[in-house]
């Protein structure tokens, strides 16, 4: 395989995201960048939040596929700068997440609910209905709150907008 920017960046679409497994670590936009010099691959990645505790696993499972497809210098560095923001999520990551039953970030928010007074209004993955309740800021991991939608009654966990 050739070594460019772009054929290290296909092999790592097969690296899922240990916390939601349906995504893919450049449809997180994780990867910040990728680096080649000669036989050395360096790869820059940025965690969704500063204690995310996926981020070791993430550099070890991009090492192991890129050593698997025969790199055998890789190495992988945390860069905090800029912070991650739900903005490089792609959008194919935006539909798998709705797919797999979370909510994706409401764009050009944050929860803004302390100013102006008016809730988010997150759609029900499951049943698309905008009549949904803020259950708690705090999901099953810190990037995602916890929903319920008023009308199926479905609990659902939203990828917070950062």
């Amino acid at each position: 395989m050739k070594d460019t920017k772009e054929s290290i960046l296909e092999i790592l679409q097969s690296v899922k995201d240990p916390e939601i497994p349906v995504l893919t670590v450049v449809d997180m936009g994780v990867v910040r960048d990728v680096i080649i010099n000669d036989s050395q691959i360096h790869v820059k990645i940025t965690p969704t939040y500063s204690g995310c505790p996926a981020m070791d696993t993430i550099a070890e499972d991009i090492k192991s596929e890129l050593i698997s497809k025969g790199f055998e210098k890789v190495t992988v560095e945390l860069v905090m700068s800029p912070a991650w923001t739900t903005a490089w999520l792609t959008e194919d990551a935006r539909q798998k997440l709705e797919e797999f039953g979370i909510a994706p970030p409401v764009e050009g928010t944050g929860d803004k609910r302390e100013l102006f007074s008016k809730a988010v209004e997150v759609g029900c993955p499951q049943c698309k209905s905008k009549n949904t309740r803020l259950v708690s800021q705090f999901g099953s991991t810190a990037c995602k709150a916890q929903y319920q939608c008023n009308d199926c009654k479905e609990p659902f966990d939203y990828f917070k907008c950062l």
